[in-house]
């Protein structure tokens, strides 16, 4: 595994709502460091949510404030263009999954079934462990 963990945008929603098993909380606090690195997709997809409160919203933008945000890069995309030629999957998972390939990064995601077959990914579903 590389040596740093991208967050996919289920997981900063389970942590935001406070609701992971308590076998997923330990093992994210344990290699988060109280930091997340994330893909500015996960960051699209987070804060583009309708919160049904101020508050929600308010959590949101301070976890993605006090996380690493990785941009789109023309390493991002030529990888991304690879992976959606072999795989039927969206266009926001291919790019996360393109950043955490392109960064070495193992993407920690309760999704791993829409990311498995894409080789030489790195998973990690917490909720499973």
């Amino acid at each position: 595994m590389g040596t740093g963990y991208l967050v996919d945008t289920n997981i900063a929603i389970y942590m935001l709502k406070g609701i992971l098993p308590e076998n997923a909380a330990v093992f994210l606090s344990s290699v988060l460091n109280g930091g997340c690195i994330m893909s500015v997709i996960s960051r699209i997809e987070l804060l583009g949510f309708a919160f049904p409160d101020s508050t929600d919203e308010i959590k949101a933008w301070k976890f993605i404030e006090d996380s690493a945000i990785l941009s789109l890069s023309d390493a991002i995309a030529d990888q991304a263009i690879e992976i959606r030629k072999l795989h039927k999957i969206k266009l926001g998972d291919t790019l996360i999954a393109a950043t955490a390939l392109v960064n070495d990064l193992t993407l920690l995601t309760r999704n791993d079934a829409d990311f498995k077959s894409i080789a030489g990914l790195k998973l990690v579903n917490p909720f499973v462990l």
